[in-house]
């Protein structure tokens, strides 16, 4: 089997103002995503994606393309090999590429990736990952409409300018659903986006004092407390509090997510398919958390591709916890999240998603509104 085209669309699907904790200062109006579609001799083909921010994939994307065409899309490897090291200087923008290769394997083979990978779930329970910082009270609310949907566990967002601010947050959410629901609180202090509006940077003290306030609401985990490379500030972290410590969504490749748990950094380890380098990082740093011992849960704020990859992953990982969907209404719902699918991946009413049983990715793109909300640029 020979790749013999690479085709790649930049779309933006519109939805309501939404503005995330992680960009202080920017109010989003529209997703952005790039979407690769990875062509073969044998007519199979296999999907891809990433985020889209301006106009970067125009020149990108011929860039990546190069490396791919006439290699052999089963020897995935390889291919990872090549992004890896052939475009390092990108970043996380060339190996989740390896998803559409990966795709491809399970279309090839008849089965979805999560069988493929030894997968013995075929549903996964999923948390509530809200986006948008918010009032206690209508915290409150937006947890109990969660709880009303099916979502047995939900995500709050803290990044105030007090600790006692962030701590009433979890404690009005904690006081509207009880002991019926998980939550876990991020405090997206992993990576910074600044220059838009004001933000608040912890140091080891101000994530400790946190951490240890929160242990009367007994939270799932505390995630991204503080820098995404601070090894040392991770594990002392730990080692003063029993708040679970969470991390890893923007690192990329594997030696950086061996080098935290080596350190003692987490409880609970999140690497993205999108960012940290494909699938096939992705279940290196799943074998890394069982041998370390530590709980498995991907992160994902992505677009619905990356959703997909994270699942099949997480339906396979022997220390794998819930699924984070993101899932905060009215600006950012599934049906946006998933535009470019014919169907959107649904929660179930028992707070569950059903892992597709489709070959691949078992996901099918909707070319129709891909072309409608964006171009071909490759």
């Amino acid at each position: 089997m020979q790749i013999v085209d690479i085709e790649a669309y930049v779309c933006h699907f519109p939805h309501e103002p939404f503005s995330p904790s992680w960009t202080p200062g920017i109010t989003s109006r529209s997703a952005g995503v790039v979407i690769f579609v990875v062509k073969t001799d044998e007519g199979i083909s296999g999907i891809s994606g990433a985020m889209a921010i301006a106009g970067e994939w125009k020149g990108l994307a011929p860039l990546v393309r190069a490396y791919l065409l006439g290699r052999d899309p089963l020897k995935i490897e390889a291919a990872v090999e090549v992004l890896r090291n052939s475009t390092r200087v990108l970043g996380y923008r060339a190996g989740f590429l390896d998803i559409a290769l990966w795709d491809i394997a399970g279309k090839a083979a008849g089965m979805p990736l999560w069988r493929i990978f030894g997968g013995t779930r075929d549903h996964v329970p999923a948390y509530a990952s809200f986006g948008e910082l918010r009032s206690p009270g209508a915290w409150a609310e937006a947890v109990v409409a969660a709880r009303e949907t099916g979502f047995k566990a939900i995500k709050v967002r803290v990044r105030h300018e007090t600790i006692a601010e962030d701590v009433a947050v979890v404690a009005a959410v904690r006081d509207a659903v009880g002991d019926s629901m998980q939550i876990a609180i991020d405090a997206n202090q992993g990576w910074r986006i600044e220059g838009f509006a004001p933000t608040v940077k912890w140091d080891l003290a101000r994530a400790k004092s946190t951490a240890r306030a929160l242990e009367e609401f007994d939270p799932m985990w505390l995630e991204e407390p503080l820098d995404q490379y601070d090894a040392r500030g991770h594990q002392s972290l730990r080692s003063m509090t029993t708040t679970p410590i969470a991390g890893g969504e923007m690192l990329n490749d594997l030696g950086p997510f061996q080098l935290m748990m080596d350190a003692g950094a987490y409880d609970v380890v999140q690497p993205d398919a999108i960012f940290c380098g494909g699938m096939t990082i992705q279940r290196k740093v799943s074998a890394l958390a069982e041998a370390h011992g530590i709980g498995f849960a991907p992160h994902t704020w992505s677009n619905g591709i990356g959703l997909a990859a994270n699942l099949h992953t997480l339906a396979a990982a022997p220390t794998g916890l819930m699924l984070e969907y993101p899932w905060d209404p009215m600006g950012w719902v599934p049906e946006v999240r998933d535009a470019m699918f014919t169907e959107p991946i649904k929660l179930l009413p028992d707070g569950t998603v059903k892992v597709p049983e489709g070959p691949g990715l078992g996901v099918e793109l909707d070319m129709e509104r891909i072309l409608a909300h964006g171009e071909k640029i490759a």
